[in-house]
């Protein structure tokens, strides 16, 4: 199988990790940002991530990808399980985490942006949902002040570092990318329950951190 992703995409983490969790093997497939004739040609559009199938097809949306190599390959590990408290969560980091994400990305030397067409490419798109970049990087105090309280609130959500609920579920699949691209925030203090979580889940699904780049 064939897994073409983005390094920084939380949607292309989620499928990464159904691969690590299983220890099964996988091309990975990192594409430029401003490739848009790649995805277009596998799935008619320019998304990812994108799973070609044993069989040659492709298959895109991360939680489609997940439940179809959970199910097919192996007993499963992953339910579909997720509480309330944890939706609120991370809907409510969602709202706000992308000021500190998105211009950061551009300045971690990944693959997808590797070319300076793609960096370009990806700010021209992103500067429509933030705005500029530069000011969001000036801003990042205020960001702070809001991730920050939900990254403390989330120590009393987990059960295990190996699993937030006890057990394996979609909560992982959709929390794990999101802590994993804000260790690229160096003013963020992890609380040590939810770092523990961070590390434990980034050596079960063989996701690398970005803890060392950290801006």
């Amino acid at each position: 199988m064939k897994l073409y992703v983005y390094d920084h995409c939380p949607y292309c983490v989620r499928a990464r990790m159904v691969f690590g969790l299983k220890n099964l093997p996988v091309e990975q497939v990192m594409i430029a940002n401003d490739d848009e004739a790649t995805p277009v040609g596998l799935v008619g559009k320019k998304v990812v991530p994108i799973l070609v199938k044993e069989d040659g097809t492709a298959m895109p949306e991360s939680l489609d990808i997940v439940r179809y190599v959970d199910t097919h390959y192996g007993n499963p590990i992953i339910t579909e399980n997720i509480r309330a408290e944890i939706e609120e969560w991370a809907n409510n980091l969602s709202k706000v985490y992308n000021h500190l994400l998105l211009p950061r990305f551009v300045k971690l030397d990944l693959a997808e942006f590797e070319k300076q067409s793609a960096i370009d490419y990806f700010v021209e798109k992103k500067t429509e949902s933030i705005g500029d970049f530069a000011q969001n990087l000036a801003e990042t105090d205020k960001y702070i002040a809001t991730v920050q309280p939900l990254i403390d609130e989330l120590s009393d959500l987990i059960k295990s570092e190996k699993a937030l609920s006890g057990e394996l579920s979609l909560e992982d699949i959709i929390v794990f990318p999101m802590l994993r691209n804000l260790t690229c925030v160096k003013y963020i203090k992890f609380p040590a329950k939810v770092l523990d979580y961070i590390n434990k889940m980034a050596e079960l699904s063989k996701i690398n951190l970005y803890f060392a780049k950290a801006i």
